[in-house]
């Protein structure tokens, strides 16, 4: 699933074929949503850790496997924009819940992967 393709996040169990590996991918267009639509960061972190949770439990559930590819822009100048700001926390955030969540962690840069976790 992509959110390049305008794929929603809140899909991703109707979208899983059995005895697939199910990709996500966009997860900062997906928190660009949640921006939209919700004031309250804390309320938008709840909800992406309860997400990740979900995938968790449903990947044990199948035995099969989620592959989440995240982006990291935390790195570098902090924007002076609020709304990007608050983009940035609220990965960063979601990076963190996801690596604590996974069983495997690949830090890609340039084609080069090194494993994390």
């Amino acid at each position: 699933m992509s959110a390049y393709k305008g794929d929603s996040l809140h899909d991703w169990k109707k979208q899983w074929e059995a005895n697939t590996t199910l990709v996500l991918e966009g997860w900062e267009k997906w928190i660009e949503e949640d921006l939209k639509e919700d004031a309250d960061d804390l309320v938008i972190q709840n909800r992406l850790r309860d997400t990740v949770h979900k995938l968790k439990e449903e990947e044990e559930k199948r035995n099969e496997t989620i592959v989440l590819i995240m982006m990291e822009i935390g790195r570098g100048i902090v924007p002076l924009e609020q709304p990007e700001r608050r983009l940035r926390d609220l990965a960063g955030w979601l990076l963190q819940d996801a690596t604590q969540a996974s069983d495997d962690v690949q830090y890609v840069w340039h084609g080069l992967s090194r494993k994390i976790k």
